[in-house]
């Protein structure tokens, strides 16, 4: 069972030998919605299910009709709708799921978590994406997602989940306190304020420390090694408790980099607020730094 990471070859030999097995592409554009499709239409991993970000991994509109679980610019859907999502699509219990996408798993890590959440551990991000998929001989295929799968319904049931899920007033009660340390994986000058190209406001949640994703990855677009992680993460987090730590981003996609790094480097499994930014600056009350 593959829980972090998985290689192009090592889904080669799962398939060879035929595991039961599932690989979903979540490319994704944040400028243009419809750009994940377009892309899952010219070229995908041999048998992907297409999972979009805003109309699959996202639950847009009013929160309370919707069963949103969170805020934000991605809402996470009710654990109920993912689970019907994937039974639709053929997805079986005990599966192994690989998920993958082509911006170096800026939004694969959404249904990694996800998946998680819904107490499914078998669950790894393809190293390196696409490109590494074709770079080893993987077979692709084009063509449009189809609206339904055609395989089979699945038979997957939620378990408990594996993962923490933080709201907005939990990471406002912290605030401040030993007991929380907020990591935020935007880009530096979205960080300090500088710029904000998607949120109505710019700064971050007072007392975050700033980890871009990018920067857990090598040029090539795969992980970095496991000690190097490690190493740069308790850099970073210091003497603060690695049961503090409460990732998030601007719409709570870009930060499960962060918390799959934080695995890989065998620094146990963080909490996700899920609403990000995007969620912390809809409402005036809530403090906003800069700098």
């Amino acid at each position: 069972m593959y829980t972090t990471l998985i290689t192009a070859e090592q889904v080669m030999q799962l398939q060879n030998a035929k595991v039961p097995l599932m690989v979903f592409d979540c490319s994704f554009d944040l400028s243009r919605s419809e750009a994940g499709g377009e892309m899952f239409a010219q070229s995908h991993i041999a048998g992907a299910v297409f999972a979009d970000l805003d109309r699959t991994l996202s639950a847009k509109g009013d929160r309370q009709r919707t069963g949103a679980q969170s805020g934000g610019r991605h809402p996470l859907p009710a654990r109920e709708t993912v689970a019907h999502w994937l039974c639709d699509a053929g997805f079986m219990q005990g599966m192994q799921a690989v998920v993958y996408d082509r911006q170096g798993s800026s939004f694969c890590g959404r249904l990694w978590w996800m998946l998680k959440w819904l107490g499914h551990d078998a669950v790894a991000v393809l190293d390196g994406g696409l490109n590494a998929w074709t770079a080893a001989g993987g077979a692709t295929k084009s063509g449009a997602a189809p609206t339904q799968s055609g395989a089979q319904s699945g038979n997957f049931a939620m378990g408990e989940p594996l993962v923490t899920l933080v709201q907005a007033g939990q990471v406002l009660d912290q605030l401040g306190r030993a007991t929380q340390t907020i990591v935020d994986a935007r880009a530096t000058p979205r960080f300090r304020g500088d710029v904000e190209p998607l949120d109505p406001v710019a700064g971050h949640i007072p007392g975050a420390l700033n980890r871009p994703f990018q920067l857990n990855l090598e040029a090539d677009g795969r992980f970095k090694p496991a000690a190097q992680l490690r190493a740069e993460f308790i850099a970073l987090l210091g003497t603060r408790g690695l049961q503090t730590v409460v990732h998030h981003c601007g719409s709570g996609v870009t930060a499960i980099p962060n918390i799959l790094a934080m695995q890989i480097a065998g620094l146990g499994s963080s909490a996700l607020f899920a609403g990000s930014w995007s969620e912390w600056c809809s409402d005036p009350t809530r403090s906003v730094a800069q700098g």
